[in-house]
């Protein structure tokens, strides 16, 4: 995932998502870059809108109680706990989402 979120910073900053400034990004945050996987993260970015992927997850993400209005009921605990469940699953699937959209 440290590929991924080298590239999203990069893109984010307006800087070139290219092999050196993944490399530059991984060993700032002190992690070692094996090539073949930077070569293959670029290769998998060269046709994607980093952009519009990165907006597509972050609403996929964003939790639907935010949007919603206050509800007059009182939840109990169990209905409370499984919407906590499902709001996580729905961010790790967005999650997965992405890291697929960048190889």
């Amino acid at each position: 995932m440290e590929y991924i979120y080298a590239a999203m910073l990069l893109h984010t900053a307006g800087q070139e998502v290219n092999e050196k400034s993944v490399k530059k990004v991984l060993k700032a945050a002190g992690s070692d870059a094996d090539e073949a996987r930077v070569k293959a993260l670029i290769a998998a970015l060269e046709d994607v809108d980093i952009e519009e992927a990165m907006e597509k997850t972050a609403v996929a993400a964003a939790p639907a109680s935010a949007a919603s209005a206050p509800v007059a009921e009182e939840e109990t605990a169990e209905e409370e706990t499984a919407e906590e469940d499902d709001e996580e699953e729905k961010e790790e699937e967005a999650a997965a989402g992405l890291g697929a959209l960048f190889g």
